[in-house]
């Protein structure tokens, strides 16, 4: 029921398609298209340019649909096809696989298992937009902590702590927004 009411939402805000679809680095560096609900304004700097907070490229929807994460709910389809896992290291656009592996080197380790829709890294917070080396450094280095010790009861401890993380923001988000209209 979701992806029908995301989809009127969408095309009811803003010209341009539903899905938004960006190539990335995966599972031993192969390119594979990551499917997103489309939450800015179509533009060109899309696959070079990591959005801001306050990107202006982003719709008043795209906002909500980030702060949730639910504009990644269709990479659900990318782990039906084989290109993700429910967790593991989040999949990067090229520009920035590229900048941050100069930057660190053996960064492309992490791409020694299948990109995941949540990782550890994401649980500890470290997600969103890049604005430090330090930061991709400690994210990085949650990747490693994952990728060495890969386990089921690791996955099902990200899956429940991701889970709790969403909840925590939709509320938050629906709750700030009732205040304001009421």
């Amino acid at each position: 029921w979701l992806i029908p009411v995301i989809t009127l939402l969408i095309k009811a805000g803003s010209k341009g398609p539903v899905f938004f679809g960006q190539k990335r680095i995966g599972l031993g560096g192969r390119s594979f298209t990551c499917y997103k609900f489309r939450t800015m304004v179509v533009n060109e700097d899309s696959d070079s340019r990591q959005a801001d907070e306050n990107d202006k490229r982003i719709t008043g929807l795209g906002r909500f649909l980030r702060k949730s994460n639910i504009d990644e709910f269709p990479q659900f389809f990318n782990v039906l096809m084989g290109s993700m896992s429910i967790v593991g290291p989040r999949p990067h656009m090229y520009t920035d696989c590229n900048r941050f592996s100069l930057l660190l080197p053996g960064y492309k380790f992490r791409n020694m298992v299948r990109p995941g829709l949540t990782g550890l890294a994401q649980v500890k917070g470290y997600h969103g937009p890049v604005h430090s080396v330090q930061r991709i450094r400690l994210r990085y280095q949650w990747d490693r902590h994952y990728i060495r010790h890969i386990c089921l009861i690791l996955d099902l401890k990200i899956i429940v702590k991701t889970a709790l993380q969403r909840f925590y923001v939709i509320f938050r988000y629906a709750a700030w927004e009732l205040l304001i209209f009421a």
